[in-house]
């Protein structure tokens, strides 16, 4: 169907490592008092080369192969293999291994919610906005964050940026950037893997990928896929109610790479998508101190932390399909870069945001997104200097028709009346709007080497961005879906022929400027100046007035940063810090006001933090890892509907993260190592509103003290066999089984309850895979 049908139910619309044994037992003494010092976490993969102690990963967070542990910037870098020994299975858990980074969602795992550092999208959840922690799969920038849940699976590795990333990356990354990098046809010879999986809620996973050379060396293909399903993990109790929370996606990708010469590479990929879980699962407090709504009687009473009853559960449905060109030509001390790429997709929810056996809130979301990049770059390498120029133009646009049924649950109890002055019963809203961003931007950074060991870089870029709304219009309906009066353009009799359109342009100048000190071949300190911005933006949460299609300003972090990259006690020890420094201005968060979401912008905020990453091998057959995080958040001047949240801790953002793991080689056998492997993530409060615990607005009794999330520990763990051909785990992630919220909404003002959305609850299961 096309965006506008609809119904009542439906609506149309992500080799090896080589060790040195240990020579002594003083270096291992001193290898378990450094880690017991500092709490942190590293990565191990390969470089290519022969190496002792622990490998360094290739990153290319620079626009430019080199190893993480010399590129001067806060990056954490994963391997393909260390995603699964880590238990990232999704975009999600990258919290656990990442420092001061929080991945939430009101959707579940299709539409992640990135915060870094305590910037992040906030409690935003239109369509039409943009991340400030810029996704990137294969260098391709994904515009829209319904597509930030696609396509990962047979991963290379994934690169965390912390930190604003103006230069190089540039649009809407003021938080940072995260880069998925798929695997790329091997060139010599066929090869590929098989794997099954079994586990707790009937979850069904089967993987695999098929690379087969066509000319040796020179032309290779990859073909690649992903099935996951399973049962609900949230238990409905409502009589013939489907459980909440299931998983039901698939995924293919096609890619080849040719090298007709030396200096010639051509990457070519084609990808496809779709996700169609049960809806998540959320918990529906209502506005008494009890948790009883004073406006239906209704409370959770005795029901457990994954227990709901929900009359009317639906189906998010997701897809995504695009194609990727990235042609590379190399001249020796020059290299030409261009990124061609282009995507599309959308979601369909039916969403029963209340989890009550009644119809008080019902949503329908529907998008659809067109996206298109192209980055063209020139790299130079020589006598001392590493300089990148560069240009791109991107564009994107999303069609977006929502319906919001308010009260469903009065009718037939009172007649349907329109909502002006005051509502008196049920009603609708039917809203449509078409977002159109263009971006257009010149780069360029060049790194000196004033020294053997001191170099200095600068890197500006200057972006124009342009926004246009267009097509909007807006109605409210009545019981039966039969639209009666018009609220945009303007108030006034129902007239579908009748449209808003609005259009702004934004343009900015962001960069870096740093220095950095090679100490020794194995530790590296730098220090920078960055300036990040993430274009301003339209609300498109409003719908019952035209004076709520506004624009805010585009944000701007200016952040100040000092490092320290290290391999100590011959590379057993890996210790990386960073400490930073943020003044923050113009956050674009958002402010519920009875039923309607508006976009604000937060005029200032300052984030302080420290973060540690390390790993240490104990002994050939012992490691262990961790992260640590610090972050201290602080709103100025913030004020909305009323009530002055001048000190209040930005939303998404624990003073405290902290994980770490082990693995443990247990047993070597005939068909490859058994090992052990535990860890653990810890994350303290957290808000999910930037009211905190005040009022939400001038009368609120309840305040906002239930938008948070304790401190809370979740703990996995995984039994594997790392063969060379055969490989299995037993595998088991939140043992414990922690309830946890991950996402809050005030909706006491209309509903007159808070909606909570829930973490996932203890799963287990086994994997096995051969590699051939």
């Amino acid at each position: 169907m096309a965006v506008g049908e609809q119904t009542k139910h439906s609506r149309p619309i992500m080799r090896e490592i080589y060790m040195r044994r240990i020579k002594t037992r003083l270096t291992l003494c001193a290898g378990v008092a450094a880690l017991l010092t500092v709490p942190a976490y590293a990565q191990e993969a390969q470089t290519g080369e022969e190496e002792a102690g622990i490998g360094d990963i290739v990153v290319t967070a620079q626009r430019r192969s080199e190893r993480s542990q010399e590129t001067p910037l806060a990056i954490t870098a994963i391997g393909g293999d260390d995603l699964q020994s880590k238990g990232v299975f999704e975009t999600a858990d990258l919290s656990a291994v990442v420092p001061n980074m929080q991945i939430i969602s009101p959707y579940g795992r299709a539409q992640p919610n990135i915060s870094l550092r305590g910037i992040s999208v906030a409690n935003e959840y239109n369509a039409n906005q943009a991340s400030p922690i810029g996704v990137y799969i294969d260098d391709a920038y994904m515009a829209s964050r319904t597509s930030h849940g696609m396509q990962l699976y047979d991963l290379e590795r994934v690169e965390v940026l912390r930190g604003p990333q103006g230069t190089l990356y540039g649009r809407n990354t003021t938080g940072g950037a995260v880069n998925f990098i798929t695997m790329r046809p091997q060139l010599d010879g066929t090869s590929g893997f098989v794997e099954l999986g079994y586990g707790k809620f009937n979850r069904v996973e089967a993987s695999g990928a098929l690379d087969a050379t066509l000319i040796p060396d020179k032309v290779g293909i990859r073909i690649a896929g992903n099935y996951i399903k399973s049962d609900g993990m949230v238990d409905n109790l409502f009589p013939g109610g489907k459980d909440l929370q299931s998983e039901n996606s698939l995924g293919v990708r096609v890619s080849l790479l040719a090298k007709p010469s030396e200096d010639f590479t051509l990457f070519a990929k084609f990808y496809h998508g779709k996700d169609k879980p049960r809806q998540v699962g959320n918990h529906f407090i209502g506005a008494t101190p009890t948790g009883v709504s004073p406006l239906t009687g209704y409370g959770r009473g005795s029901l457990g932390f994954y227990e709901v009853e929900a009359n009317d559960p639906g189906i998010f449905e997701f897809d995504g399909t695009g194609g990727l060109l990235n042609l590379s030509y190399n001249s020796g001390d020059w290299t030409l870069t261009s990124i061609t790429s282009y995507d599309s997709g959308g979601r369909t929810l039916k969403h029963d945001a209340d989890n009550a056996p009644m119809d008080i809130l019902q949503i329908y979301w529907n998008d659809e997104f067109k996206q298109f990049n192209q980055e063209v770059r020139v790299n130079y390498d020589a006598d001392g200097i590493k300089a990148i120029l560069g240009g791109y133009y991107g564009w994107d646009r999303v069609d977006v028709y929502n319906q919001f049924q308010f009260l469903f649950f009065l009718d037939g109890i009172v007649p349907f009346a329109l909502p002006f002055p005051a509502a008196t019963s049920g009603f609708g809203v039917d809203s449509r709007y078409r977002q159109t961003r263009e971006s257009k931007a010149i780069f360029g950074q060049v790194e000196y080497e004033l020294t053997d060991k001191l170099t200095a870089s600068l890197g500006l870029r200057y972006t124009w961005d342009s926004l246009n709304y267009s097509r909007g219009n807006a109605n409210i309906i009545d019981y039966n879906l039969t639209p009666v009066f018009n609220t945009i353009p303007a108030p006034g009799p129902f007239n579908p022929a009748v449209f808003l359109d609005r259009s702004d342009d934004f343009k900015a100048l962001s960069g870096k400027i740093g220095l950095d000190y090679k100490v020794s071949d194995d530790v590296l300190f730098y220090t920078s100046y960055s300036r990040g911005y993430r274009a301003g933006a339209i609300n498109g949460g409003g719908y019952l007035s035209p004076t709520q299609i506004d624009f805010v300003a585009p944000e701007k972090v200016n952040a100040y940063e000092v490092g320290l990259k290290s391999d100590l006690l011959d590379r057993r020890l890996r210790l990386n810090l960073a400490g930073f420094y943020y003044d923050y201005k113009n956050q674009q968060l958002q402010e519920v006001i009875g039923a309607v979401a508006l976009l604000r912008s937060a005029p200032k905020a300052k984030i302080l933090g420290f973060e540690a990453e390390m790993t240490a091998l104990l002994s050939d057959n012992f490691k262990i890892n961790s992260t640590l995080g610090i972050l201290s958040t602080k709103y100025k001047g913030l004020m909305l509907s009323g009530i002055n949240l001048d000190g209040n801790r930005l939303p998404f953002a624990p003073k405290l993260t902290w994980s770490g793991g082990a693995d443990w080689t247990i047993a070597e056998t005939g068909v490859g190592k058994v090992v052990v492997n535990g860890n653990f993530s810890y994350a303290s409060q957290q808000w999910f509103s930037p009211f905190n615990e005040k009022p939400s607005y001038i009368g609120d009794a309840i305040t906002n003290v239930r938008q948070q999330q304790d401190g809370y520990w979740l703990v996995n763990g995984q039994l594997r066999l790392d063969g060379d051909t055969f490989y299995g785990s037993l595998w088991a992630k939140n043992i414990f089984n922690k309830g946890y919220h991950v996402y809050g909404l005030d909706l006491r003002a209309a509903f007159a309850y808070d909606y909570l959305a829930l973490g996932s609850p203890r799963t287990f299961g086994a994997t096995v895979g051969v590699k051939f």
